[in-house]
This record gives structure tokens, C-alpha cells and sequence, in this order.
């Protein structure tokens, strides 16, 4: 074989490789997974929320898990592979974060919401208030579990306030969260209920009576932070991150929430840190 011959033929199998590399598909990483624990009454909220943050953020899948905030809390401390906790009380954060279980300046408030009194479309009473309880018969009144759920909790503080608690407690009806009671009053199994108005501003199937006044509970301030299990930190502080813009939260308005006042936000940051 001649010394030109081999060279073309060399050269022949050079281009037929390059061709097969240039053709061969490129192989992509795989998503990394986030993996969220959130407060049921996120929820609704977040089936707009998270497809959006993938969407801006391709190489991130989230894994979201729902569950009263304390059964989630119990489940972090007991080491459940969370990257982040979004309760629906930052108390629950401030829990962990004492017993040293939460990522140093990852906390955060990032909304509010308020307690609302609710009634089925179709209960005839005239309530306006919980004050109207005093003399309006009703059959049964749907509340948190204050062992379970933070809505619980402040419901209590709420009929305090108000003291109606002795009067009214018979008829209280117990859901393990807040969106247990909304189920309640929409299938008529309680006449009124008590949850976060982020439970019942898209529900359809009830509606607001009233709101409790601000100084009848503590504030309902929800709250975010990667927490000690985390496995992805990077994707978890562009999550908590992307919370705080704008366009997330207008979405959190329309179902309910409250943008914090600044300084409030900047409390919890300096106190995170």
C-alpha cells in the first residue's frame, strides 16, 4: 500500500468519525431534585408557584410533600430528607431553629395572612360577626386541632379574645388543619368554621363572614428556611429567593396572603443570621 493510499484512507476514517461524534446526541444531566415540605394551605397557591420556578430553573425538579406544619415539624426534626420547610407559622421554623436544625441565613418571612370566620353558600344565619354567636343558634362550629395545626392555635386565641370559648366550645368540631375545616363547612358537616383567608379566598363552595381583628391572635406571619436535612442548599437558597419576587408575589396575593412589611422581613433575616 502506497503512502498516499494510507493517507487517504486515514484520513477517510477521520471524517467518518467526526461525523459519528458530531451525530451522537448529547447527553444531558438528569434534574436535580428539590424536595419542599409545605403547610397545606400553600397548596393551592404553590399549583401555580412551583411549575413557574421550574420553569425558570430547568435543571431543578421539585418534590413537594403536604402536611399539617407539625407533623412536618416532628418529621424534620426526626430527620426526613427536606431541603426546605415552608410551615404556616414561622414559630415552627423558630422551633427547629433553637434546637440548631435550621441552615444559618436561610430564614426567612416571606407573607401573612389573617384568621376569617366562614359559612356553606347556603347557611341562612345573618353572622357578620363571631360576636353574633352570642344569640345565633348554630349546630356546630369547625376549628383547628391546637394539638395539630397552627390554625388551631390561633383559632383558640381568637375565641379568647372574644370570649365566647366556655359558651361556644360544645360545639366545636375538630379538623386535623386548616383545610380540614374548610371540608367541614363546604359538606355541611359544621355551620361555620374558623381558617386562614389563603384557605378560603378561591374556595367556592363557602364564604367569608368575617375577618378576626389583628389583636385578637398573634400575627399569622409564614415563614421559610432550608432546614438541616437539606441535600440540594444551592437550589434551596434560589427557591427561597425566588419567593420574594414580585411575581410570586402577586400570585400570593390573589390566593390570600399578605405581602410583609419590609422591616418585619428584615427582622427575621438579621435574626436569622
Amino acid at each position: 500500500m502506497t503512502g498516499r493510499t494510507l493517507l487517504l484512507r486515514n484520513l477517510l476514517l477521520f471524517a467518518v468519525l467526526a461525523t459519528s461524534v458530531l451525530a451522537a446526541p448529547s447527553v444531558q444531566a438528569a434534574p436535580e431534585t428539590l424536595t419542599i415540605a409545605a403547610a397545606n394551605s400553600l397548596r393551592d397557591a404553590f399549583r401555580q408557584i412551583l411549575p413557574l420556578f421550574e420553569a425558570y430553573n430547568k435543571d431543578i425538579n421539585v418534590r413537594v410533600i403536604y402536611g399539617s406544619s407539625k407533623t412536618l415539624t416532628k418529621q424534620i426534626e426526626e430527620g426526613a430528607p427536606v431541603d426546605v420547610f415552608l410551615p404556616s407559622q414561622v414559630e415552627d421554623i423558630e422551633q427547629l431553629d433553637k434546637k440548631g436544625l435550621v441552615i444559618q441565613g436561610t430564614k426567612r418571612v416571606y407573607a401573612g395572612t389573617s384568621l376569617v370566620l366562614i359559612a356553606g353558600p347556603e347557611f341562612p344565619a345573618p353572622i357578620t360577626s363571631v360576636q353574633d354567636l352570642r344569640t345565633t343558634l348554630v349546630r356546630f362550629i369547625a376549628v383547628g386541632d391546637p394539638k395539630t395545626s397552627s390554625v388551631g392555635k390561633v383559632a383558640a386565641q381568637y375565641f379568647n379574645h372574644s370570649k365566647l370559648d366556655s359558651q361556644l366550645k360544645s360545639q366545636f368540631v375538630y379538623g386535623e388543619h386548616s383545610r380540614a375545616v374548610l371540608d367541614l363547612v363546604a359538606k355541611g358537616e359544621a355551620d361555620i368554621g374558623v381558617v386562614y383567608r389563603t384557605d378560603a379566598v378561591t374556595n367556592k363552595k363557602i364564604r367569608i363572614l368575617d375577618e378576626a381583628p389583628k389583636d385578637s391572635h398573634q400575627p399569622v406571619h409564614y415563614g421559610v428556611a432550608a432546614v438541616w436535612t437539606a441535600r440540594n442548599i444551592p437550589a434551596a437558597g434560589d427557591f427561597i429567593n425566588f419567593l420574594e419576587t414580585p411575581k410570586v408575589q402577586a400570585l400570593l396575593q390573589d390566593h390570600g396572603f399578605d405581602r410583609i412589611a419590609p422591616q418585619d422581613d428584615l427582622a427575621q433575616r438579621q435574626e436569622g443570621q
